[in-house]
């Protein structure tokens, strides 16, 4: 159990009266950024007393939302008592009990620690200063209606600013939405429990355009011209690894990730022969497996899998229905085209199509040219590149703990939509939104106070 809310001050109440949701189960709604100097994917919420709009790295695997709390400034904010219930919830990392530093954000006596992740650049303890206190604060997002829902007693980490090395420009922290007790869907959920704990992402591409994130909400998901996307989903079952990176030896603590379950792979309609114990996850120490990220940037293949789908995809792609003869890459990637003499279509390059086929025959992610292919123009280079990449022999998430052999990574989930139904532990994805005559960039945004 949490405690009860925590008192924001009358008069910070009456300003933002106008614009917080008392409406406890309106579906919440947050436009999702590109930013495509570093191909991140960012989001605002609204933290501290008075509300302040922060821009946070969405993180699809990470267990709690982290902030810089360099020079933050709250009325409301509370440390989290190492006896409290909240420390028994976010389970056993460490305690302080006496801080030597002047008193505040980032420093308090018998106070939980929390130590954030950087997924971008990790972070060196030992070379940034200071400690990471976890805190209790003011946390909102917009609705659908436009107004703010405010979460009063919201549960993340204060960071250094040493932690935001690699961010995208302006970002001040992380959006976990992974697999935890406090990842922002659960602490939603945990907190307006009339609404159905599930959430949605849709990334867009554009660099005008946003993509959305849903929480709250199964649907409808409403996108121009009058699709409701909640309609044209399938689902598959999100698997659980017990083995997550903040596992010790003896002590394993699932992941955060999402986990599908991936039987084969189809390119141009031909099954390519893969290593199969490869695509499950070994329940002795976590490797193995498909997961899907919103900060790896192209999906991830071990290696033997990546030369195997390589090979069958060069072998496609030069068949006479595409007729394409490959060109020197350019890293990261493997494969590449002269973009000359790559068809255009609806659904991007003309190139083979790559089938995920999930836990039954009949559930299949398609990955068509728009999320396969990747644009590269520099200097006198002008190529369509296969935007698959080698992730090693042996991917690792820590130092005695195996990775999976698959990430799917963000352009392959551009343009498609994803409901992650925590409920029912299930997954529903739309594929190519484009083949729907929609994009992601396409959802009706409220405009009131966006």
């Amino acid at each position: 159990m949490l405690p009860t809310k925590l008192a924001v001050p009358l008069l910070i109440l009456l300003f933002y009266s106008s614009f917080i949701s008392s409406q406890a189960a309106l579906p919440l709604q947050t436009p999702i950024q590109k930013d495509h100097s570093t191909s991140q994917y960012v989001i605002t919420a609204y933290l501290q007393t008075p509300l302040k709009p922060t821009k946070l790295l969405l993180d699809l695997g990470a267990t709690y939302t982290w902030v810089n709390c360099d020079g933050y400034t709250s009325s409301t904010y509370q440390h989290v008592p190492c006896n409290s219930s909240i420390a028994n919830l976010l389970g056993a990392y460490a305690c302080l009990d006496l801080c030597d530093g002047p008193p505040g954000p980032n420093c308090g006596n018998n106070s939980f620690l929390l130590f954030p992740d950087n997924p971008i650049k990790p972070v060196d303890y030992k070379k940034v200063k200071g400690i990471n206190i976890a805190l209790i604060d003011s946390f909102a997002l917009s609705t659908t209606q436009g107004s703010l829902t405010l979460i009063n007693n919201f549960i993340f980490s204060c960071a250094r600013t040493g932690f935001l090395k690699g961010l995208a420009k302006g970002v001040a922290g992380l959006a976990a939405l992974g697999r935890s007790n406090v990842s922002i869907p659960v602490q939603f959920n945990r907190f307006f429990s009339s609404s159905p704990n599930c959430f949605a992402i849709c990334l867009s591409g554009s660099k005008s355009q946003p993509g959305v994130a849903l929480f709250g909400s199964k649907g409808p998901y409403d996108f121009l011209p009058g699709i409701d996307l909640s309609k044209s989903l399938l689902y598959t079952p999100l698997i659980s690894n017990p083995f997550g990176k903040d596992s010790d030896p003896d002590k394993p603590r699932s992941s955060p990730e999402y986990y599908i379950g991936l039987n084969s792979i189809k390119v141009n309609g031909k099954m390519v022969a893969l290593n199969k114990s490869l695509l499950a996850i070994d329940g002795e120490t976590g490797p193995g497996g498909t997961t899907i990220s919103t900060v790896v940037p192209y999906t991830k293949l071990q290696r033997s899998i990546y030369k195997t789908f390589i090979l069958a995809f060069l072998k496609e792609a030069a068949s006479p229905a595409f007729n394409l003869t490959a060109t020197k890459p350019v890293k990261p990637f493997g494969v590449c085209y002269p973009a000359s003499a790559v068809k255009n279509t609806q659904m991007g390059p003309a190139v083979p199509i790559i089938d995920l086929v999930l836990d039954r025959q009949d559930v299949v992610w398609k990955i068509f040219g728009s999320n396969s292919m990747v644009r590269i123009t520099k200097k006198s280079v002008d190529l369509w590149c296969l935007g698959f990449v080698d992730a090693g022999v042996n991917p690792m998430v820590a130092s005695w703990i195996g990775g999976p052999s698959i990430v799917i990574g963000g352009h392959q989930l551009e343009d498609n939509m994803l409901q992650f139904d925590l409920q029912s532990k299930r997954l529903g994805f739309s594929s190519s939104l484009l083949s729907k005559g929609t994009n992601c960039a396409n959802f009706k945004f409220s405009t009131k106070n966006m």
